[in-house]
């Protein structure tokens, strides 16, 4: 299976706020942006859209805007799933660094529908051997990338399933824009590696606590300092290093 690009929701991509919506974008220079603008296509991705499958050619590169959010996940033989990472309007998913043969290694799902930039990944190669300073900050959002993916690993392995979802939570707010998370118990339980049932025991703590309130497909966070405090130590480390090396690029 070869990932597409869907029917584009037609909008200018100029438009100021478009490109504002994603953040990687926003911080490149006008010389830099404009070089890839002929190429963007406005999308619309709706949620459990799969962007691609491991061994597909990567040939297209997304740019999640506003809330949109996908995971990068890996895949056992079996069918089990456990995400690596998370990605919203901060970044990229797709031919990152990649050069030339790009086949994936996990899947791309859509976890947060919305709206996203697409580019295919040959244009955006040419763009990043075209410009040293495009180049550097793309090199340097995949560093950020593959330290959110060894941190997930640590996590994975010796955090509590309450102290991952409060994780989860806050880094899903972070891209929500609004108080308000649309999330399904479903994919939080996907993201986690868990049972619903388990999602619905570890969510009904944290509403206990006064920290999050639970909708139907909607989390609301009612405190964030202390959601903070009941996540683990991976939430603040991942976002920190990410600060460090992409001080231009506010999530």
């Amino acid at each position: 299976m070869t990932a597409s690009i869907i029917a584009p929701a037609r909008a200018p991509v100029s438009n100021p706020p478009i490109r504002r919506a994603n953040r990687l974008l926003a911080a490149l220079s006008s010389r830099d942006f404009a070089i890839l603008e002929p190429h963007l296509e406005p999308v619309v991705l709706p949620r459990g859209k799969v962007l691609f499958e491991p061994g597909d050619e990567v040939t297209t590169t997304y740019f999640p805007c506003h809330r949109t959010m996908a995971s990068l996940l890996i895949v056992t033989r079996d069918g089990r799933e456990v995400e690596a990472a998370t990605i919203g309007r901060e970044g990229a998913v797709g031919g990152i660094v990649s050069e030339g043969h790009k086949p994936a290694f996990g899947r791309a799902v859509v976890q947060v529908g919305g709206d996203a930039l697409a580019i295919s990944t040959s244009h955006l190669e040419a763009a990043k051997t075209g410009s040293a300073r495009f180049g550097d900050l793309f090199s340097r959002y995949a560093d950020a990338l593959l330290a959110q993916m060894m941190q997930s690993v640590a996590c994975n392995a010796l955090h509590r399933t309450e102290e991952r979802c409060a994780r989860w939570l806050l880094a899903t707010h972070d891209r929500a824009g609004d108080k308000m998370i649309h999330l399904t118990q479903e994919s939080l339980a996907e993201m986690l590696g868990v049972q619903r049932t388990t999602v619905t025991a570890v969510t009904g703590v944290l509403q206990d606590r006064g920290l999050i309130r639970t909708h139907r497909g909607r989390v609301e966070v009612l405190d964030r300092p202390g959601l903070e405090r009941a996540a683990c130590e991976c939430y603040r480390a991942v976002e920190d290093h990410f600060t460090r090396l992409l001080p231009e690029v506010d999530v």
